[in-house]
């Protein structure tokens, strides 16, 4: 009797074990597939609003080449729809130029927020500028210009005013804005009726 009762004592301790790893094995493929059913994070498309901001102002009936032709601190005035970063910045002038000082702006406080050097230009080559992402708000205000002598004019062929703001994309383009001189000044003059660079931003959407 004895011996029956052993071999039915290793008989539930056999099954307990099978039932046992059977679980475990129910319970990590539970796991792996709750694992690979995650979505995956969203990667959105990079964009650069100007050749959009261009389209729909107007500016890019008629192009001017000015070199040499006096400091400034210019640039276009923008606020993102939905938050977002800047992942690099695209310049594209009329002549060569070295060490160009490109700032972007808190444009309620009319302070720098970032200010990124371009080594080298080489005229009428756009050249792409990788930058340590910086983050922005949506629905704020922010400006982003450069200081330089050379530029494109860019306006309508009548020369009329375009009407802000101009949408492209994620962007809304709020104005063109300008100021004399070469020192890093907030630029308080505002025209309607051209661009002058080329310099724009690498938008990127985040979640």
């Amino acid at each position: 009797m004895m011996k029956k009762s052993n071999s039915l004592f290793g008989k539930n301790i056999k099954n307990f074990t099978l039932a046992f790893a059977l679980i475990a094995i129910l319970a990590l493929g539970a796991s792996c597939s709750k694992s690979d059913d995650a979505v995956p994070e969203k990667i959105y498309e990079e964009e650069n609003p100007l050749a959009l901001y261009l389209q729909g102002s107007g500016f890019n009936a008629a192009t001017t080449n000015f070199i040499n032709s006096g400091n400034y601190e210019f640039g276009y005035r923008f606020s993102p729809k939905v938050k977002g970063k800047i992942n690099a910045i695209t310049f594209k002038i009329p002549d060569n130029a070295t060490n160009t000082r490109v700032t972007i702006w808190d444009n309620a406080t009319k302070t720098v927020l970032k200010t990124i050097t371009i080594p080298t230009t080489t005229a009428n080559v756009e050249i792409k500028t990788a930058i340590e992402p910086f983050q922005l708000e949506a629905n704020k205000e922010y400006l982003i210009t450069y200081n330089g002598n050379d530029w494109y004019k860019r306006n309508k062929v009548d020369n009329s005013d375009s009407t802000y703001p101009i949408a492209s994309g994620n962007i809304s383009i709020l104005g063109y804005q300008w100021i004399g001189g070469s020192t890093q000044t907030y630029p308080t003059n505002l025209s309607s009726n051209y661009y002058a660079g080329d310099l724009s931003i690498v938008f990127q959407q985040m979640d």
